[in-house]
């Protein structure tokens, strides 16, 4: 969260989300600093693209104790192209509605979109062939909208909990597990540090990759539709080569 963002929020006439509390660390403080009515949650400025989703892992219990648990489900669906499609279409929806004017053009440019999409999920499924059932741990748990597209299974995560780092004990038992299980593939995205998924890759022979959750994540992830080509092809290509 950065003071520069406050007056571009005030001057905004939409506001984009994922939905699903992802933003709660730094958005609510910002909407209150913005001073602008119109984005605010529940008016027409405020564009949650996750209503059309069904989420997945929507937790029990949302005690402390469990970590940083989302009350209202993974939130990183857009790691699904499948996903992805609904919220193209909320983002249309939103900007017809506030420029109807435009609506010829946002239709046209949403159905180019959505068809280049479609053949890209087609591509994608055609080279994720060889990840079917190939289990993977993660830093955190966010692969399980990923993982279900492209059948793959999650096996685990470095973390102890949601946003709780993991302990020396975790570590040993997650190896351990892994090595009875051979699971080949240990996700690391770039927000997190290097040292204990690199540790765990190491000593169960797995391959470890830098996988990003947002474009530009990584280089040459400055799209959508790069970014999602970039995961499916890095993990085709790890998994080819074990």
């Amino acid at each position: 969260m950065k003071p520069s963002f406050v007056p571009l929020l005030n001057r905004a006439d939409l506001l984009i989300c994922v939905g699903f509390d992802c933003e709660h660390a730094f958005l609510p403080a910002l909407l209150e600093a913005s001073k602008n009515p119109g984005i605010q949650i529940g008016h027409s400025g405020y564009v949650d693209c996750g209503k059309g989703i069904i989420p997945i892992g929507v937790p029990k219990s949302t005690d402390h104790s469990e970590g940083d648990v989302h009350p209202y489900g993974n939130p990183h669906y857009m790691l699904d192209p499948e996903m992805a499609k609904i919220a193209v279409k909320e983002i249309c929806d939103a900007l017809i509605a506030f420029a109807p004017q435009y609506q010829s053009d946002f239709a046209k440019n949403r159905d180019s979109y959505l068809a280049e999409l479609d053949s890209n999920i087609a591509k994608w499924k055609s080279l994720a062939e060889n990840l079917k059932g190939v289990k993977f741990i993660s830093y955190h748990e966010e692969w399980e909208y990923f993982a279900k597209e492209f059948n793959m299974v999650v096996f685990g995560t470095v973390e102890l909990k949601p946003g709780i780092d993991p302990t020396p004990r975790h570590i040993e038992e997650l190896i351990a597990a892994m090595k009875s299980e051979h699971v080949p593939i240990v996700i690391r995205e770039p927000q997190f540090p290097e040292k204990v998924p690199k540790l765990i890759a190491e000593k169960t022979g797995a391959t470890l990759v830098t996988l990003p959750i947002m474009p530009g994540g990584v280089p040459n992830t400055d799209t959508y539709i790069a970014m999602i080509d970039y995961l499916v092809t890095t993990l085709a290509s790890a998994v080819k080569g074990k």
